[in-house]
């Protein structure tokens, strides 16, 4: 599988970024890659204080490489790095070895507490 992650740092972070980082992923974030083309899934993760992720995963090679371009081309003015002030500090494509859908089953909610 084809994955990207985009971390940016939250350690200089405005007060109330996780929150803003949260409700964005929620009221925006979430609607816009739920059934996007090109792509099998995608992830948010955060340590608040400390970092925010989106972990991507693609159908093909051509998706995450458009993607990626896209994205890179945009990434200091994206939603993300206005809310915290600064560009993503990493920008990594990777290969995700597998995924393992346990007994409880997969959610997709647009948070998760």
């Amino acid at each position: 599988m084809l994955g990207l992650t985009v971390r940016w740092s939250l350690t200089e972070a405005p007060d109330g970024a996780a929150q803003e980082l949260a409700d964005y992923v929620e009221g925006t974030s979430h609607a816009r890659f739920t059934g996007m083309a090109g792509l099998r899934f995608k992830t948010w993760r955060m340590r608040a204080g400390e970092w925010f992720e989106g972990c991507y995963v693609f159908a093909t090679d051509a998706a995450r490489e458009e993607f990626q371009a896209t994205f890179t081309a945009g990434a200091a003015d994206s939603p993300v790095s206005r809310i915290v002030g600064s560009a993503p500090t990493c920008i990594e494509p990777c290969q995700v070895v597998s995924v393992a859908e346990g007994w409880e089953g997969f959610a997709a909610p647009a948070r998760l507490e």
